[in-house]
Order: C-alpha cells, then sequence, then structure tokens
C-alpha cells in the first residue's frame, strides 16, 4: 500500500517537473519572442525615421497621383497572390497546452473585404491622368515656376548687390546668391514645412512646382560654391571658410524662422476660424481639371519660352547680363527636371539593403554635380577667355547648374535631420555637401587657376 502510495507521488513529481519545465521554456520563448518583436520595431521605427528625414525635402517623381496608385496597386496585387501564414500557437511544442481542445474561430464574412476589390476602386471625382499625361504635366509645371525662380534670383541679384543696396558682393563672404537663398529657404518653411500638405489638397503638381521649380529654382548651392572657389584663388581662404559657415547659419535660421511664422500664421486661420468660413473648395480632382491647368501651363511656358528667345536673339551679339538671363530662361528647367528625377533617390539608401538611408543622395548627387559642372564651365571660361563665350557660359551657370543644385531643398532635409533622435546627422549631411563640393571644386578650378 505504501509503496503503490510512493509510486503515485513520485509520478505526480515528475509531471509537475515536466510541466514546470515546459511552462519555463514558453516564458523563456515568449521573451525571446517579445526581444525580437521589440527590436523589430526599434529597428522599423529607425527606419521610418530615415525616411522621412531625407525625404523631407523632395521625392521626385514618386510623389505623383499616377506613381502612387501603380505602387498602391502592386501591392495590393501582392497580397492576393497569398502570405505565409504564422505558426499555429496550438501547435508548438513548448506550450503546455498544446494538445488542449482549443479552437480559433474564422471572422465572420461581413468583416472581410478582399483588398484587390479596394484598390481597384478609385475615389469619386477622382479619376487620375495617364501615367504618361501626369508626368507631362508635371514636367511643364516645373518649367513654369522654374523660370520664375530663374528671375526671382536674378532680381534678389541686383536689388542687394553692388549696384542698389550695396550688401553683397563678389569679394566679400556675403555672396551674391546669399539673399535668394535666405528668401528661398524661408519660403520653403511655409510651403515646403508647413503648408506644403493644404497645396497638395488642391493640386499635387502645384505643391511639387512650388517647392521643387520655383523654391529649388529660386536658391542655387553651385553658386554659393562658386564664389567660396573665386575666393580662394584670389588668395582669400579665411573668407572663403566663413562664407560657408555664416552662410549655413543664415540659411539653417532662414527656414527655421520660415517654420516657426508659419505654424503662428496657422494658429491665427484656426483662432479666428478663417478656414472653416472660406473653406477651399476647388481641387484639381478630376481628369477634365488637370486637362484645363496643363493648357494653361503649356501657354504660359511657350510664352515665356517665347519670349525669352526672341531676347537672347537681340541681346545676344552685345553680351552682357541680359543676354546672359534670358539664356538662363532658356536652359533653366533642364537643370529643374535633371533634379526632381534625381529626387527619387532620396531615401533609398545604398544598395540592395538600403544603407544610410538617412542621406538624401538625390539632392546630394544634384548639388555636388552642378558645383563641378559649374567649377569646369568657369575653367573652360577663363580658358577661352571671348565674349560670345562668357555669354553661353554664365547662361548655362545661371540657369541649367543655378536650377540643378538647391539649397532651400537642402535646407529643408537639414532641419528635419537636426529635428530627429539623431541631431548630429544635420551637420553630418552639410559637411559631407560643402566638404565635396569644395574639394572636387579646388582641383577643377582652383588648381588649373593656380598652375597658370
Amino acid at each position: 500500500m505504501f509503496e503503490v502510495y510512493q509510486g503515485q507521488k513520485e509520478a505526480y513529481v515528475v509531471g509537475k517537473d515536466i510541466e514546470m519545465e515546459r511552462a519555463g521554456s514558453w516564458s523563456y520563448s515568449a521573451r525571446r519572442r517579445s526581444l525580437s518583436i521589440s527590436s523589430s520595431r526599434r529597428s522599423h521605427n529607425d527606419n521610418s525615421e530615415n525616411d522621412n528625414v531625407s525625404e523631407a525635402g523632395d521625392i521626385g517623381d514618386r510623389a505623383l497621383p499616377s506613381r502612387r496608385y501603380s505602387e498602391s496597386n502592386s501591392f495590393h496585387l501582392s497580397l492576393d497572390d497569398g502570405l505565409a501564414a504564422p505558426e499555429s500557437i496550438t501547435d508548438h511544442p513548448n506550450l503546455p497546452f498544446s494538445n488542449s481542445n482549443y479552437s480559433i474561430m474564422p471572422l465572420p464574412p461581413h468583416t472581410i473585404s478582399p483588398p484587390s476589390q479596394q484598390s481597384k476602386q478609385e475615389p469619386a471625382g477622382e479619376a487620375l491622368l495617364p501615367q504618361f499625361l501626369d508626368y507631362a504635366s508635371c514636367l511643364v509645371h516645373l518649367a513654369v515656376f522654374g523660370i520664375l525662380g530663374v528671375l526671382t534670383r536674378y532680381l534678389l541679384q541686383k536689388l542687394f548687390g553692388p549696384g542698389v543696396a550695396g550688401v553683397t558682393s563678389d569679394q566679400t563672404i556675403l555672396y551674391l546668391d546669399l539673399p535668394s537663398n535666405m528668401v528661398g529657404s524661408f519660403l520653403m518653411g511655409w510651403f515646403g514645412v508647413v503648408f506644403k500638405g493644404d497645396i497638395s489638397h488642391v493640386s499635387e503638381h502645384l505643391a511639387i512646382a512650388i517647392t521643387t521649380g520655383y523654391l529649388g529654382s529660386l536658391t542655387t548651392f553651385s553658386g554659393w560654391n562658386q564664389k567660396m572657389l573665386d575666393l580662394s584663388v584670389s588668395g582669400h581662404w579665411l573668407f572663403s571658410a566663413l562664407g560657408f559657415l555664416i552662410g549655413m547659419f543664415l540659411v539653417a535660421f532662414s527656414i527655421i524662422f520660415g517654420v516657426e511664422t508659419a505654424k503662428g500664421f496657422r494658429w491665427v486661420l484656426n483662432v479666428s476660424s478663417i478656414s472653416q468660413k472660406w473653406p477651399i473648395k476647388w481641387k484639381v480632382n478630376s481628369r477634365k481639371r488637370q486637362l484645363g491647368v496643363m493648357s494653361v501651363a503649356l501657354v504660359i511656358l511657350g510664352s515665356l519660352w517665347g519670349v525669352s528667345g526672341a531676347l537672347v536673339k537681340t541681346k545676344f551679339k552685345h553680351g552682357g547680363n541680359a543676354a546672359q538671363l534670358w539664356l538662363a530662361c532658356l536652359v533653366g528647367p533642364i537643370g529643374v527636371w535633371i533634379r526632381w528625377f534625381l529626387a527619387r533617390l532620396n531615401g533609398r539608401g545604398l544598395g540592395k539593403a538600403g544603407l544610410m538611408k538617412w542621406v538624401p543622395f538625390g539632392t546630394l548627387m544634384a548639388n555636388v554635380s552642378a558645383a563641378c559642372t559649374m567649377a569646369a564651365l568657369a575653367s573652360v571660361n577663363k580658358a577661352v577667355n571671348t565674349r560670345n563665350c562668357d555669354t553661353v557660359v554664365a547662361g548655362l551657370q545661371f540657369g541649367v547648374m543655378g536650377c540643378l543644385s538647391t539649397v532651400s531643398t537642402f535646407a529643408a532635409e537639414f532641419n528635419a535631420m537636426r529635428e530627429s533622435k539623431h541631431p548630429w546627422r544635420a551637420y553630418a549631411y552639410a559637411l559631407i555637401t560643402i566638404c565635396v563640393s569644395f574639394s572636387l571644386g579646388i582641383l577643377i578650378y582652383c588648381v588649373p587657376n593656380l598652375t597658370i
């Protein structure tokens, strides 16, 4: 009797130990899975932040409505192909209730809707243009606003230059393009950060045209870099270093001031209920309206190009600033288009693994390539030294290179990085852009001139 009781007790203890071992194994597995999930969430959050800071300025053609719709369809179609089902909880070998009679009830049929059907339904009143026309319309908008940016930059140069206000000059750290870079960065805080969503709600093409087209062409990094190279060739290395330092400070403060004033203006609108009394009801959300706006933009672009071409033909033989300006208006849209196409690289990182996603490589490539090409053109101009060559080179520098490079987008990206969890990335990005552009510029422009 005692032996039977002792055997039952030992069996009970062994069974209890097995249950505790299984429970401990399940607890350890759960903790390991929890740590894995939390680490994956942190990694996902870091990747999202990297994408956000590098895409704060521009994302190129990925912002087009037709492109977003096609990407959305491809995503939902991949869902229709099937997803790998997760491992069933009840079949896990380490669970203490793995053999229990538990069942998981499916969701009611009326709560499930196929993703593919949802993605294929276009919102009412928002029929999109075909992708080709969508691209063409955006390119026309960019060209029109790019030319307006070139004209505004020229006017600000003359207004603050030696001829009128005398604030800026070629021989000081306050270079000629500093006012346009500051004004463009300030306006970027308004229309590229705070109110960009509101403008996109009316027209996505208008938002792209204002930020990438107008503000990107109003500001120029290549002109800034070239003026510092000119100071270096003249022997004013300290002025060149201070020009970058003070210029970066003024640009960074300009976009901060723009963001803060725009937020204050939005607060005034909300308090006074002006936006509720006069809401913006007109939207470019139908194919008919999109074609109408595109036609108007085409007429404006044709007029601007026609006037510019006629004035270039008249002024070219005499040379001077007028011929350079109108030639810049003719070729400026080329720089805007190249920069817009390069902007699709922002937020993608390097290689298939997407390394260093926080670096906006599209903007970096645009600024560095424009600065290098501008230095090369300046070297050619010094070597040839004729009036016609000076007109052509100055027109290409002010138009194509001035529109290919940008400070407003660069400032928006710098500001987003500065406000992120890793503010050091903002200063690293600024140093990379300035140091690479200036170093290559020295090799292309300064070394040949010093040798001569």
